[in-house]
Order: structure tokens, then sequence, then C-alpha cells
């Protein structure tokens, strides 16, 4: 068994598309059209195999998309968070929740939303036992 990917709805796929290829340096590896209902845009990090999709439905529902209650976040490591911190900023983005150690030798770790509300945990690469 190989994980492939997460897909996930997006209702803008233009602030979306940008905030996956500029904030976290994703790149689109593919696309799919699917018969006029959703297009699908497949993102990856260029190193491992697993993928995020993102979803535009051409026909969105009325009042838009809900998150249940059950997924949490994606994760993605950095590995000077300061830096990625000034590039946030840059790009006019700001954390919903500051840098911070996640213990006393651990890892700085930050949250910030995607377009969508969307949860990304930023974890500032430094100790491998976290994760």
């Amino acid at each position: 068994m190989k994980y492939l990917h997460t897909m996930v709805r997006v209702s803008d796929l233009e602030k979306s598309l940008g905030f996956y290829t500029e904030v976290l340096n994703l790149k689109v590896s593919r696309t799919m059209e699917l018969e006029g209902e959703a297009t699908l845009y497949f993102l990856t990090d260029g190193k491992s195999c697993s993928e995020i999709e993102l979803t535009y439905n051409h026909n969105l529902p009325d009042g838009g998309y809900t998150h249940g209650t059950y997924f949490g976040h994606f994760a993605f490591e950095t590995d000077n968070m300061d830096k990625f911190s000034e590039k946030l900023k840059n790009l006019g983005f700001e954390y919903s929740i500051e840098p911070f150690l996640i213990t006393e030798t651990g890892p700085k770790i930050a949250f910030l939303k995607d377009p969508d509300g969307y949860q990304i945990e930023i974890i500032e690469k430094r100790n491998k036992e976290y994760y």
C-alpha cells in the first residue's frame, strides 16, 4: 500500500494555488479536468511521493463548503522559522498561532490558514523525534 494524496475542496482556485505555490513552495505536478464538473490540481513538494489535491468544483454549493470536525491540519517543515515568517509577512499572510516552542528542547511550530480556512502547521526542522 502506498499513500498518494489528500484532497481538499477550494472555493477560489487562484487564491488557493497562489497560497500553496507561493507561501508553501509547492509545485503543480499535474491537472485533471472532470467532464466540466471539477478541475483537480495536484501539488507536490518534489521531495516526497505524496501530494495535495486541490479540487475546484465548477458549481459550488450554496453557502460554500463547511469544514468537518475530523480534519485537523496539514504539516510542513521549514529549515528556518524566522525566514519563513518574513516571507509570510512579505506575501501579506499572518499566522493564526504565532511561532512557539512545542517543548523546551523540541521544534518551534506555528499555524496559519489557507484561503479556505484549512489549518497549516509549520514545523521548524530541529528535532526529528517530534514527528
